[in-house]
């Protein structure tokens, strides 16, 4: 008997030291997750042509609601690696989603699905004409609760809704401090007048919105929260300082990067006070490589805001603006007025020998990067159109005073 139960003691010490589980390093698990995304990146770019590799720096745009034969030649031919929605793209919301499936079905590489959703007057899903979405409040009046839980929630709300449609990246939030009353572009799309203000919300609705599934593109380095001209219509020029600029305008932007901060958007604003020129931050080498990349540590992707806007059109020509932005650093090239011209002038450029294969391939990388570890594994998983204006978001959004 006392054999019999010596047996049966070290039988299920056996079986416990068998089933016992290990404790999962988070740390290696995600390590080697990274290991094999950058594995996969590497195999995909060495079967890429370089008009493919060019081509994924590019978003595009339509002014229709249709894939047309023109929109379908854009997409197919240049390779685009990102597009985006604006109201023309918006109707029923069954015509919507079949136009954004329409787009994304071309491309074997997950395509940046990107809109303009920050709130007050910018937010695109109100286009939509058969059925209710959230209507959220201008950035500055949810700054003014300064309630950093509300703001990670109305990210939650936004992120919720773009998800209906597989969007994958929004414009926002905005980092430019609103310290300028005369300043029209920004005014109360900034979410205060204080950088505290603004840096404490603007990241928290930036989790927010990472958290569910889209992810933020912080905007407009270095700031346009005191300018009186509108990118839209001319080149601003900041008089500031370099130490007023570091001690004021790019706090929220530095606090952005300390936290990992994916995608900047740089603005169309000369800078004099960094670059010793009124050459615009978005194709200037000296504010991109030198002052965000190497002196701030910046190594997340950046973007231009539009290439279409006249502070850059009024200066350049069409053909002169991607390969300016790319020898200056820039990863993404926002709304080129003809992405064909603009993929055709940097392959030029690479063939003068003005711009290398490597500052491409860098790019690229970490375009590639991004997409495998953030989008593509919802890429097509549409949430169901009752997120939509539901009671929860409208709870949420309730609690913001206006």
């Amino acid at each position: 008997m006392k054999k019999i139960l010596e047996f049966l003691l070290l039988f299920l010490l056996i079986g416990c030291s068998i089933n016992k589980k290990e404790p999962v390093n988070n740390e290696t698990y995600h390590s080697k997750d990274m290991k094999a995304i950058e594995d996969k990146v590497e195999k995909i770019m060495d079967d890429m042509t370089i008009e493919e590799k060019i081509g994924q720096m590019i978003f595009a745009f339509y002014n229709k609601d249709v894939v047309d034969d023109e929109l379908k030649d854009i997409i197919t031919n240049t390779k685009i690696g990102g597009f985006v929605l604006f109201a023309k793209n918006f109707s029923t919301y069954e015509k919507t989603l079949s136009f954004i499936k329409e787009v994304k079905k071309y491309n074997s590489i997950p395509l940046f699905i990107s809109i303009d959703q920050e709130g007050g007057k910018i937010q695109r899903l109100n286009e939509l004409r058969d059925v209710s979405v959230s209507d959220i409040p201008y950035m500055y009046d949810l700054g003014s609760m300064n309630d950093k839980e509300l703001s990670y929630n109305v990210g939650k709300v936004i992120a919720e809704e773009l998800r209906v449609f597989c969007i994958n990246m929004d414009f926002a939030p905005v980092l430019d401090i609103y310290s300028n009353s005369l300043n029209t572009v920004i005014g109360k799309r900034a979410f205060g007048s204080d950088y505290k203000t603004v840096t404490d919300n603007a990241l928290s609705l930036a989790k927010g919105l990472e958290d569910n599934g889209i992810i933020p593109v912080y905007k407009h380095f270095p700031g346009h929260g005191d300018t009186i001209i509108d990118s839209h219509e001319d080149l601003p020029i900041i008089t500031k300082s370099r130490e007023e600029l570091l001690n004021f305008e790019l706090i929220p932007f530095k606090r952005a990067i300390e936290s990992g901060a994916n995608i900047i958007m740089v603005g169309h604003l000369a800078v004099p006070s960094i670059t010793k020129d009124n050459i615009p931050a978005s194709l200037s080498k000296k504010l991109i490589s030198d002052f965000l990349k190497d002196e701030l540590g910046y190594r997340g992707l950046v973007i231009t805001d539009a290439l279409n806007m006249k502070a850059l059109t009024n200066y350049y020509s069409e053909d002169e603006l991607c390969p300016i932005a790319v020898k200056a650093g820039v990863d993404l090239l926002l709304m080129p007025p003809s992405p064909k011209v603009c993929l055709t002038s940097v392959i030029n450029e690479i063939q003068k020998g003005n711009i290398s294969i490597d500052r491409i391939n860098e790019s690229v990388r970490k375009i590639l990067k991004l997409k495998y570890l953030k989008i593509d594994e919802n890429y097509n998983n549409y949430l169901p159109k009752e997120f939509l204006n539901s009671n929860s978001h409208k709870k949420i959004l309730n609690g913001v005073k206006q």
